[in-house]
């Protein structure tokens, strides 16, 4: 579960077109060609379209996307493990008061369902660089976790 597409992922049809997608599928440890088989990876955002600039990145997702579509699409797919990307999809699912940062420190408590992460945008390249054990500690685990399933 995603934010939304952005604008180049909007403008080309493709989610995930751009350097945020780039630094999932590292994260993931999956080539593009894996990623967008459906057969492999369903991509659901909690926003459909593009929700236009703000002031930081972009806007948040519509609100009436995810509680009109998800349930029934999920419903629909044999779905092994969700990777809920950011805030906004952590906050929808995990109905919990904690940060961002409070849910990815804590990650083993949504496993084995979820994987918690925070959004792959380079405009979070600070919280990486402040918080170095998720690429040492949690990446290498989903990726042992989603190798033996693709």
């Amino acid at each position: 579960m995603g934010q939304a597409p952005g604008k180049l992922a909007y403008e080309t049809n493709m989610p995930w077109n751009d350097a945020s997608g780039v630094r999932l599928r590292k994260w993931l440890g999956i080539s593009a060609e894996k990623f967008y088989d459906a057969n492999n990876i369903a991509i659901l955002p909690m926003g459909f379209c593009y929700p236009g600039k703000a002031k930081s990145g972009d806007k948040p997702p519509r609100k009436e996307c995810a509680p009109t579509w998800h349930e029934r699409l999920i419903n629909s797919m044999s779905i092994e493990h969700i990777l809920l990307i950011g805030q906004y999809a952590q906050t929808y699912y995990l109905n919990d008061k904690l940060s961002l940062t409070q849910r990815v420190t804590n990650w083993k408590r949504y496993q084995p369902k979820y994987f918690v992460l925070p959004h792959p945008s380079p405009r979070n390249n600070i919280w990486l660089k402040k918080h170095p054990w998720f690429e040492n500690e949690v990446v290498p685990h989903m990726q042992k976790v989603l190798a033996k399933l693709l």
